[in-house]
């Protein structure tokens, strides 16, 4: 039965993988969180899935928080069990889920780091342009602040997802779902510039970005490199990460007026409650909108 556990969340993780779509960072997430409760079974010689019950949840839960776990990481804990449970129940593996009625703890939302207006060009000046790798920096610091796509969907963009005579790319995001997002000409002039040094047609299904070995680049490698050019421009390794020109991106939109079902839209949120937190960054603009917008706002 030991083995039984381990065997299904091997099985779960495929599940996810096959049927549910999930990216390859929820499903590793999935797996280290599974193989930390499996541990936790373990040492309770805990072997039958018909025995985990609400108490032992939260126990679990709770061990995690006293070896000072972040909330946001129990959290995560939770919501991988969760999904698991469900799952056990579609296999009949249990009849009843445990993990129903325990609630996750409540995580503060972050305001997000973003760059002002009047840095972009200071961090966009950053790469030096006289070598291929300077080139290919500055045309991913370019279109991850002209599209505001995520660190994993920028790795996974192969030459034949840029539309450049109409200025669009097409992305796989979350739950493999695709979407189309515009991008501009500052953006265009980079990666034409990297593509022409890198000798290459534009139809092909290579990596449109590379290493030095010409593999396609990985998440770790951008944010390597990202890490020194954004710290130059906010002074601090706080916020210097990929993400931070994410929601650079939302924010300079809701500042220069763009509605925030679009701003949805381009970042492709499932929920506008993830949407939200941009109008968080500058209540003032929110206001200016209501008063705008309302008949009785002024």
């Amino acid at each position: 039965m030991k083995n039984d556990i381990e065997n299904t969340i091997k099985d779960f993780i495929v599940y996810c993988e096959s049927e549910k779509g999930f990216s390859k960072h929820t499903l590793n997430a999935y797996k280290f969180d599974l193989e930390q409760f499996k541990l936790f079974l373990d040492e309770r010689g805990i072997l039958k899935f018909r025995k985990i019950n609400h108490n032992l949840l939260n126990n679990f839960l709770g061990l995690e928080l006293e070896n000072k776990k972040s909330i946001r990481t129990v959290a995560r804990r939770l919501s991988s069990i969760k999904s698991f449970c469900k799952y056990l129940i579609l296999t009949e593996r249990i009849d009843d889920n445990p993990a129903n009625f325990i609630k996750s703890p409540k995580i503060k939302s972050k305001i997000p780091i973003t760059i002002q207006e009047n840095k972009i060009n200071e961090l966009m000046n950053l790469p030096k342009l006289d070598t291929i790798i300077g080139l290919r920096d500055k045309a991913i610091l370019e279109l991850f602040y002209a599209t505001g796509i995520r660190l994993s969907e920028l790795v996974g963009l192969n030459l034949n997802s840029i539309n450049r005579y109409e200025n669009l790319i097409k992305v796989s995001g979350k739950g493999k779902k695709e979407r189309i997002v515009p991008f501009g000409n500052q953006a265009k002039k980079a990666l034409e510039k990297y593509i022409k040094k890198r000798k290459i047609d534009w139809n092909s299904n290579l990596p449109l970005f590379i290493s030095k070995s010409k593999k396609r680049l990985s998440s770790r490698a951008i944010q390597k490199r990202l890490k020194k050019y954004l710290r130059d421009v906010l002074g601090s390794y706080e916020g210097s990460s990929p993400h931070t020109l994410r929601h650079t991106f939302g924010t300079h939109l809701l500042d220069n007026d763009a509605d925030i079902r679009s701003i949805q839209e381009l970042l492709g949120h499932s929920s506008i409650s993830s949407t939200q937190i941009y109008t968080k960054v500058n209540p003032h603009k929110i206001k200016n909108i209501y008063k705008k917008a309302h008949p009785h706002g002024r």
